[in-house]
């Protein structure tokens, strides 16, 4: 039985799926498949109940799982022992991320991680926020990176940094001249919003509410990008974070507003799974990611 076995058996019981597992191993789901069955006649026990229609665990399999997580976690703990007496920092760092940060937040903090450490290869997939949680908790990445972080049971949370909440406008928005705003005056106007589900949403809303005033929402999207668009050809006015738009208001295609009248921050922060071995590489990333660069601010 190789370490191997382990790692396929603990992610398809993670995942719940053969074909993700497949995909975290880079096997096909018949390899998966052939694998638990391996297990099954190697432990002479049934593992996996073939006969429910959702995945699910025998006693044996349950048992044999947690035994799996142990030896993995023992195996990946003297990876990264050595590699620290050796002074080796390489390897891959899996990162899933939001657009917004991924595009205009982190760009500078991979930049310095990669010249300090050439041998480290880091790869980012941008999600929406709920996958992002998902990715940690199937250990499909490394690293999460969230807007308005969530308390969850088995991820822990590192504070990234605070951007603050501004209203963008078009150049010839009446709204445009102004330089500062407070969310009062913002009564009327028509909004680009995010989508509902989405937490930089939930608290623009919440902004909204506090302040009682009642909104038009005349458009929706997913992410930062097609936001700014909309606000571009004046379709609306929209609320967003002030590192997204740096380059537009240098340009002159956004107007930026100041909101007044209290602290509207979004707090950022670094996402892994609880008890996960962090190597000398994943160290050294969260090490970069806390430090205050210069150029990531306005």
């Amino acid at each position: 039985m190789q370490i191997e076995n382990f790692k396929i058996f603990a992610d398809l019981v993670e995942t719940k799926s053969f074909s993700k597992s497949a995909k975290l191993n880079n096997i096909t789901q018949s390899a998966v498949s052939q694998q638990a069955r391996a297990m099954e006649r190697h432990f002479k026990a049934l593992l996996v109940d073939r006969s429910q229609k959702q995945f699910h665990l025998t006693r044996e399999g349950q048992r044999v799982y947690e035994s799996a997580k142990d030896v993995l976690h023992a195996y990946e703990t003297l990876l990264s022992e050595l590699q620290e007496m050796k002074k080796v920092v390489s390897g891959t760092i899996r990162i899933s991320t939001i657009y917004s940060i991924g595009l205009h937040e982190l760009p500078p903090y991979i930049k310095k991680f990669l010249h300090d450490f050439p041998s480290v290869n880091v790869r980012v997939e941008y999600r929406r926020s709920n996958l992002v949680y998902e990715d940690i908790l199937h250990n499909c990445v490394d690293f999460g990176l969230v807007a308005f972080p969530a308390k969850v049971r088995q991820i822990e949370n590192i504070p990234f940094r605070n951007d603050y909440l501004i209203v963008i406008c078009h150049p010839q928005h009446p709204l445009a001249k102004r330089g500062e705003v407070t969310v009062p005056e913002l009564a009327g106007q028509k909004f680009i919003g995010f989508d509902p589900d989405i937490p930089t949403r939930k608290a623009v809303d919440q902004i909204f509410r506090d302040n009682k005033l009642d909104i038009e929402t005349v458009m929706e999207f997913d992410n930062i990008e097609t936001v700014k668009r909309a606000v571009e050809i004046d379709h609306g006015i929209a609320i967003v974070p002030q590192a997204t738009v740096l380059q537009e208001a240098k340009q002159g295609t956004l107007a930026v507003l100041k909101l007044k009248g209290g602290e509207f921050t979004r707090p950022l922060a670094i996402l892994h799974r609880k008890g996960r071995v962090l190597t000398p590489a994943m160290k050294k990333f969260i090490d970069t990611l806390e430090l205050d660069l210069p150029d990531v601010h306005p």
